[in-house]
């Protein structure tokens, strides 16, 4: 084997990794918000004596988490395809508008989080014998509620790739995680230090969380929590549909061009 080889092939790829922040998610983003996440949740569970329904209200988060993120991540993909495919400038001088395109993505993201679901909630029941739709008819309102805040950071993050490109296409799988641990995805809002419970009690995901665990453990529905995830839901979403329109536009002024 031939050493000059190895190390150019390394330097190769040790050069691109440090060409920019984004390059570095995997070594530093990605374990840090799992640290989080996993570490809170076994905080929590060691500070109960016991936890009813443990492993379906673990299992149940997941399950919804995949939803807010197939809703984030297929917009701005959906996005990153026609960059991948330097498409982007035939895309968009033909006549389609903005709304048309944003409206075809949103139907494609419901059809792939139709087979997500179903996949997930098959493949739960299937190797742990549990329900992830004990929630009932509860499961449709969260869920709807969920796929809007995904829109939400969707369209946030397709309106920071339409401006920077390719160098910030790590965003588009990020964003999500940004908030997940914040939205008490698997463990109660109270685990939080105080400042993370405020920017928690302001985001539409922590309210659908606290109400699926309020449910299982009740089984009441927690209407409260819907109504204030509904009217922050449609805040993020009206914010981030302008922001995507908005830089949209400054993106056309310098040119799509630039951007393949």
């Amino acid at each position: 084997m031939n050493l000059s080889c190895i190390r150019g092939v390394f330097l190769r790829y040790f050069y691109t990794m440090l060409k920019g922040p984004h390059q570095l998610s995997d070594l530093f983003y990605w374990p840090f918000v799992d640290i989080l996440l996993w570490g809170l949740t076994a905080v929590w569970i060691q500070s109960q004596n016991t936890v009813d329904n443990l492993p379906l209200i673990l299992m149940t988060g997941l399950i919804f988490w995949q939803i807010a993120w197939r809703g984030s991540v297929d917009i701005s993909v959906s996005l990153l395809q026609e960059f991948w495919h330097r498409n982007l400038v035939n895309l968009f001088s033909t006549p389609l508008k903005i709304s048309e395109w944003s409206a075809g993505v949103i139907l494609l993201c419901l059809c792939k989080l139709v087979i997500t679901v179903a996949f997930g909630w098959i493949t739960v029941y299937l190797l742990y014998a549990l329900d992830v739709f004990t929630l009932g008819w509860a499961f449709v309102p969260f869920a709807a509620l969920l796929l809007i805040f995904g829109w939400s950071l969707g369209f946030f993050a397709a309106g920071v790739i339409i401006y920077w490109g390719h160098q910030v296409e790590m965003f588009a799988w990020m964003i999500a995680f940004v908030f997940a641990p914040f939205s008490a995805v698997f463990y109660p809002v109270g685990v939080l230090p105080i400042w993370a419970q405020k920017v928690a009690w302001s985001l539409p995901t922590t309210y659908i969380f606290e109400g699926m665990r309020s449910i299982l453990k009740s089984g009441t529905f927690p209407i409260s929590y819907f109504w204030m995830s509904l009217a922050l839901n449609i805040v993020y979403l009206a914010f981030a549909i302008i922001f995507f329109r908005w830089m949209f536009k400054r993106s056309l002024i310098k040119g799509l061009a630039r951007l393949e």
